[in-house]
């Protein structure tokens, strides 16, 4: 078992049922999934860069991320339908946990001019989304071997019904939310 998911059994799911009163420990909030998606614009000249940052994504995420493909043509991007134009992967159980604890421990801490992450990312419904605007802050990665600096979008899924029980659950996990 993972560190974060031993912590959330042992600590933050009492914490939270004793805060927000519930009667049942099934009943309290816990991470679902979390989805990295990373969107290759320059595609639509070089296939190549999709497999390359498909590659790059299946280092950082420890599995194998899927092609996404366009679902309409733009003329204006030079975009044909079915044309591939980034890769996501998503990730559950320990995996996800693996992820998230490498995610707040190293490599938020590595960002340029890091205050913390904002708190009006939750959508209304648990849910917590962030990008990331380098991939270079992951370890995984090697430097000199990348060919473009590339960002990508984390979306943390929770069961929580609202955003302040959502918020309550990833502050348990040490999320480095801004102070406002």
């Amino acid at each position: 078992m993972t560190r974060l998911r031993e912590h959330y059994e042992n600590t933050i799911r009492k914490r939270m049922q004793e805060k927000f009163g519930y009667e049942n420990p099934f009943s309290v909030p816990r991470l679902d999934k979390i989805v990295i998606n990373m969107g290759v614009g320059e595609a639509v000249q070089d296939s190549k860069k999709v497999q390359l940052a498909a590659s790059e994504m299946a280092m950082i995420a420890g599995q194998k991320p899927v092609i996404t493909r366009a679902k309409k043509s733009i003329a204006g991007f030079k975009l044909r339908e079915e044309m591939p134009i980034g890769c996501k992967v998503t990730l559950r159980r320990e995996r996800m946990y693996e992820f998230l604890d490498r995610l707040i421990t190293i490599a938020l801490p590595r960002v340029r001019d890091f205050r913390g992450v904002p708190t009006k990312s939750f959508d209304g419904r648990g849910n917590y989304a962030l990008g990331l605007k380098e991939q270079i802050v992951f370890p995984e990665i090697d430097y000199d071997k990348i060919d473009d600096i590339r960002g990508m979008d984390i979306v943390i899924c929770t069961t929580a019904k609202t955003d302040e029980e959502a918020r309550e659950l990833l502050d348990g996990f040490n999320m480095p939310f801004t102070k406002s």
